[in-house]
């Protein structure tokens, strides 16, 4: 086991190096804490935040804080979930130091299926956004496509080495419909069954632009 996290402390380390001025090199860090509290074998909980840089950290871009409430439509699988999202964002003025603030907060539906083949766990997340960005009202759809396959056990339990990766699109329900499309890879570790950490990179594709992530990630599903 310390073997293991000695090594997700070295990619660590790598992250933060490689990722030391991000404004001139155009790659930023998102710190992830994704919380999914079971309050019954129907009914969960989840809680987000998600703390995203310019640089590794320091910079801010982003702050995001989502929330909502799950029901499973099957035992520990199909959710259907209600949930709200207020985002803070600091987008720098184009060809200036400066930046400006908006304020968003958003309404969504998502549905949640899982399916697994061997080794592979595979996720798919379909949702429906609402979005108030100061006086403005968007709508925007959302498919999510998830990968996690365990190295070193057969299954993702205790002291499991697993690779990661997702890709996810987004289409506005108006006039230039694609928004962005990100990709991802990384590796992660399990505590236990509950928690677990998970370090990557993820792309992702603007309309005319694309900004590389370093993601850091923790997921908690420890029950009430």
């Amino acid at each position: 086991m310390i073997k293991r996290i000695q090594l997700l402390s070295l990619l660590f380390v790598f992250f933060i190096s490689a990722n030391g001025n991000a404004q001139d090199s155009e790659v930023g860090n998102w710190f992830l804490y994704f919380g999914n509290q079971k309050i019954n074998n129907r009914w969960n909980f989840h809680n987000e935040v998600q703390y995203r840089n310019y640089n590794f950290a320091g910079d801010l871009e982003q702050l995001l804080l989502r929330t909502g409430i799950g029901y499973n439509l099957s035992e520990n699988n199909n959710n259907v979930l209600l949930g709200y999202a207020y985002i803070h964002s600091e987008p720098y003025i184009a060809g200036t130091d400066d930046k400006f603030k908006t304020d968003e907060h958003r309404i969504f539906q998502q549905f949640i299926t899982k399916e697994q083949f061997g080794r592979v766990n595979i996720q798919h997340r379909y949702r429906f956004e609402q979005r108030f960005i100061d006086e403005n009202f968007k709508m925007r759809l959302r498919y999510f496509l998830s990968l996690n396959i365990p190295i070193n056990k057969k299954v993702m339990d205790k002291n499991a080495i697993y690779a990661s990766a997702y890709n996810e699109i987004f289409i506005n329900t108006e006039a230039n419909y694609f928004d962005r499309d990100r990709i991802y890879g990384g590796v992660g570790y399990c505590f236990n069954k509950s928690l677990k950490m998970e370090v990557g990179v993820m792309s992702q594709i603007l309309s005319n632009s694309s900004r590389t992530q370093f993601q850091i990630m923790f997921f908690n599903s420890l029950p009430f």
